[in-house]
């Protein structure tokens, strides 16, 4: 299925919002544009919600026919504990997560001794748990970890973009890791070079416009007859005013999903 993330949304959520968009509001945006998935990623209002606002929230999901995935950073069991137990109020099947956080940046082998405990409550309850392709771990390094861990519920969240900081061609990440992806996070970027003509800016662009191989993307995964989610995202810079900033995150996430549609 098609989905967006709460990145999708990043500047109409955040505090440069004159009213930041909501959990509730993002799900109506999401079913006003006939998209069926919503990833709450690196949302951490979400945080601070109940257990009855967290039911509440899943009701009204259920009531637009929205399926929910979670998105967080780390490996140490308490923390996606914490997930797993939002992922059975959330009915959610799919946990996106990262090795490092700010505060923590563990060894490969650390990584794997932490996974190790944390898989099991994940495998009991059905849940998979995804580990997004970044510069920070190189593709190479996350599919020898999540080989060795060997879990049926542990996978790779495949985004080809991240690791192009690393000097990892995406092309290279994608054929590495599609075997072990289980969710894909969609967004096209391009390199443009700085004012002062030294050195390029990395960042997004609407699909078909960049440099993502799509088609590649697309035929080496095969994610619909796969089962794997397609979720949306931006890489959008601040464009100067919300109003502005706004209307282009709109107009690439109306843009993204028309071109996915007309690529199925």
């Amino acid at each position: 299925m098609i989905g967006l993330s709460t990145y999708a949304f990043f500047w109409q959520h955040s505090e440069r919002a004159p009213e930041p968009l909501t959990l509730e509001q993002m799900l109506r945006r999401t079913r006003e544009l006939d998209v069926e998935v919503l990833q709450i990623c690196d949302y951490l209002p979400v945080l601070g919600y109940s257990d009855g606002q967290l039911r509440d929230l899943v009701a009204l999901a259920d009531d637009l026919g929205i399926h929910l995935e979670l998105g967080t950073r780390g490996v140490r069991p308490e923390h996606l504990g914490r997930f797993l137990r939002m992922a059975k109020i959330l009915k959610v099947g799919l946990v996106r997560s990262m090795i490092n956080t700010a505060e923590h940046r563990p060894t490969l082998g650390e990584a794997q001794r932490l996974l190790e405990q944390a898989l099991p409550g994940y495998e009991d309850q059905g849940v998979n748990l995804a580990l997004q392709t970044y510069e920070q771990i190189s593709s190479k390094d996350l599919v020898s970890l999540v080989e060795t861990v060997a879990s049926p519920s542990l996978g790779i969240c495949l985004d080809p973009a991240k690791s192009l900081a690393a000097l990892e061609h995406p092309n290279d990440v994608i054929d590495r890791c599609a075997f072990w992806t289980t969710n894909l996070h969609v967004k096209d970027f391009a390199f443009t070079r700085r004012d002062s003509r030294v050195g390029f800016t990395l960042e997004g662009a609407e699909l078909g416009t960049g440099l993502l191989d799509y088609e590649h993307l697309m035929r080496t995964v095969d994610p619909q007859s796969r089962g794997i989610n397609r979720i949306i995202e931006h890489w959008l810079p601040w464009q100067g005013s919300y109003r502005e900033t706004a209307e282009i995150e709109n107009r690439w996430t109306a843009h993204n999903l028309a071109y996915l549609r007309t690529n199925e």
